[in-house]
Formats: structure tokens, sequence, C-alpha cells
């Protein structure tokens, strides 16, 4: 059965698309079949697996209004195991279509329509990573409603934990309202430049605050990590033999290892 983990977290530039391709490309990398949902309208995720803007004919925006089946929105990517539903700046204006549509039919509803679409596939994958955007509105409800886990990426800065709080409440809500079964499957802590020791400080204060749930593997800040989406590469593509593309097989390798396979 397929596991479906979303990176959530509602401050930007803490690394979820980063994440999102990075982990994706290293879990096909290591042999499970991996489809990557781009929910970002920005798109970021889309280009750094490689896919041009100017093929997509149907993106997830289509799905998640009706106008085509998931399948059909699903690209393979040129890397092994790795598939795309890519996004365009469409989806941007998804929270308006969807609340209209639940007004004039009560019967639909809108935060499960993810959910609806990934039911039918999800057993022909081993892992759906989903990338959300940095907001907590209806389209990070729908990657909640739909995911088993969450991955929270946070930035070792000062300001790290602020947020979380209002992070963990959504995610609360989501369990209580929308998915009693969603779970927190990891914090990953991302772009520590260990030239300063603020960046430690924090490492200490995620890793006493939720414990276990902390990833072992720490990201680095690195230039090349921030050039590979530009080139339209993951890190392991781009840079196979950089600390980067080693952080996030061993991040790929705890996430297998969590999930037991």
């Amino acid at each position: 059965m397929g596991k479906i983990i979303s990176l959530v977290n509602q401050k930007g530039g803490v690394g979820k698309t980063t994440t999102s391709i990075n982990l994706s490309a290293s879990l096909a990398a290591l042999d499970k079949k991996v489809l990557l949902i781009d929910l970002d309208p920005q798109g970021n995720t889309t280009t750094g697996v490689g896919i041009n803007k100017g093929d997509i004919e149907k993106s997830i925006y289509d799905v998640l209004i009706g106008k085509c089946n998931i399948e059909e929105a699903t690209i393979k990517t040129k890397y092994k195991n790795l598939y795309v539903i890519p996004a365009t700046i469409n989806l941007a204006g998804l929270d308006i279509e969807l609340l209209e549509k639940s007004q004039s039919n009560p019967g639909f509803s809108k935060g499960n329509q993810l959910k609806v679409h990934t039911e039918r596939i999800k057993d022909n994958f081993d892992f759906i990573i989903i990338d959300c955007p940095p907001s907590l509105g209806l389209i990070t409800t729908n990657a909640l409603t739909a995911s088993n886990s969450v991955i929270i990426p946070v930035q070792c800065e000062f300001f790290a934990l602020e947020g979380i709080m209002q992070l963990l409440n959504t995610i609360m809500l989501a369990q209580k309202s929308l998915n009693p079964d969603l779970d927190i499957e990891g914090v990953l802590l991302t772009m520590l430049d260990s030239r300063t020791n603020l960046g430690f400080e924090v490492v200490d204060d995620i890793r006493k605050f939720f414990k276990e749930r902390v990833y072992n593997t720490i990201i680095p800040r690195l230039i090349r990590l921030t050039e590979a989406p530009s080139h339209g590469e993951p890190i392991i593509a781009y840079d196979p033999k950089s600390r980067g593309s080693e952080a996030y097989i061993n991040l790929a390798k705890e996430v297998i290892e969590r999930n037991g396979e």
C-alpha cells in the first residue's frame, strides 16, 4: 500500500520544495516507485524535476476541479521510478473555485477532493510525496485530508519555532475533523549553517520539543542545493557526490526505515 506524505509549513523559504524534489528523487533512486504531487501554484517542484511548464497539458488543478482524472495528469520524469503531477499558476485560484462549488452543491466536499483522486492510484506507488504551498488554506487542507502523515521542514534559524504552534494546531484540527489517522511522520531540520552557533542552538531546541520525531539527518545550507532546481535536476543528478546529495539519500533511508520497508 502506498504511503502519502505531505511536506507542510506555512512559512515560506524553509526548504519544502527542495525537500519534496530531493526526497522523492532519493526514494526513487533507492528503488521505490514515487509520485510527486506539486500543490504549490508557483510550480517550482514541477520545473525542479525537469518538466517544462510550456509542455504541460493537464495539471493537478485540472484534476481537482474535475476536468481530468489523476492518471491523465501524471507525467513520467526522466528519472527512474519518479513520476510527477505538475502545478501551474491556475492553482492560485483553486480555493475560491472549491468554495463556490461547495456553496452551489451541498454534497461537494471542498477539503476532500485530493483524497478522492489519490485513493484510486495510491497502491500503484510506494510513496506519494506532496509539496504544499506556504499557507494553511484549502489546498493544504486537501493535502492533509489525503495524507497518511506529514513531514515538517524547519529552518535552523532564530524564529524556527514561531509558527510551528499554529501549524500543529492546524494538524490537530485536521486530525479531529477531517483525517483522524493523520500522523506527524517527522520533523526535518534544514538549511543548517555549520559556521554559526545559532544553528546548533536551534537544533537543540527543536530536538527537545519534538524528541524522537526529529530525523537524524540535517540538511545543510549549500549553494549546490539551490542551484540544482534551476537546472531541472534533483541534487543526486546535478551533483551526486555533494554533501546535499548524501544528506537526502540518508533522509530517504530514514523515511524507508520508519515505514518498515
